[in-house]
């Protein structure tokens, strides 16, 4: 049993949950174990039908995943790998469409494992950010992920910069805003999202100083632990601050 998996996963339910009821355009429900969470966003794993649970409930999980896939066209089903052992969920994801599977390695640390070292003089450069900056976030997060212009929709907007448990930043350097985070701090513990970093700025530290500093702010408000998910891209960088692997989640998509 993965106590801190356990722990993580409930962290990102309750963080996708405030996310949903902060986005202008969000959805989330429940049933039993599995739960429905709609952000409107173009981006599969951000529209999802899920059940994080080590037994997910598949009649449940199929009621939620009619309910997702009847608001977006881009979504996915996803759970924790040891809970699709006899390939149940694949079967299912297989009967809505959804043929692809992609695996999210979650990686977690505690406050007495993480390597700070990022340049101090870069880390002074990331600011916390509000509602008032949701467009600029949002244009950054675009070019930082290199997607195309409108992919995130009104994800990032409304109110959910202001939101109690949410907090975004900005990495700006000589007037330009190069990079974005955002911190979502639930259970005592802190999920790190929206690390990206402009294409010409990478390669400097930047993705390091912007995670510290969200960690950073997340331990002063109490935090014990910080955990992500990380592409393979990323997943050195976050390795040497003391990230470490837990377990993979699959995500089911078309």
């Amino acid at each position: 049993m993965n106590i801190i998996g356990d722990r993580m996963a409930a962290a990102y339910d309750e963080a996708i949950e405030g996310l949903c009821g902060a986005t202008p355009k969000g959805h989330y429900a429940r049933r039993g174990t599995a739960r429905a969470a709609v952000t409107q966003a173009g981006v599969a794993t951000l529209n999802a039908a899920y059940d994080l649970s080590r037994e997910p409930d598949l009649e449940a999980l199929h009621e939620m995943a009619v309910e997702v896939s009847g608001q977006v066209e881009a979504w996915s089903i996803m759970v924790r790998v040891d809970a699709d052992a006899d390939g149940a969920v694949a079967d299912l994801a297989t009967r809505h469409g959804l043929t692809t599977r992609r695996e999210l390695p979650l990686l977690a640390c505690g406050v007495d494992e993480l390597v700070l070292r990022a340049d101090e003089a870069q880390r002074e450069r990331v600011r916390q950010v509000g509602a008032a900056d949701s467009d600029r976030y949002t244009d950054v997060l675009t070019r930082g992920f290199e997607v195309p212009d409108g992919l995130f929709g009104s994800l990032m907007g409304g109110a959910v910069l202001d939101a109690e448990r949410i907090d975004g930043y900005l990495y700006e350097e000589d007037g330009q805003a190069l990079g974005t985070g955002m911190g979502m701090r639930h259970r005592g513990v802190v999920g790190v999202f929206n690390i990206a970093v402009v294409p010409d700025a990478r390669g400097r530290g930047l993705g390091r100083a912007i995670t510290e500093k969200v960690v950073r702010d997340a331990i002063a408000a109490g935090a014990d632990a910080a955990y992500l998910q990380s592409s393979a891209l990323g997943r050195p960088l976050y390795e040497s601050m003391g990230f470490r692997f837990q377990e993979n989640w699959i995500a089911f998509h078309a």
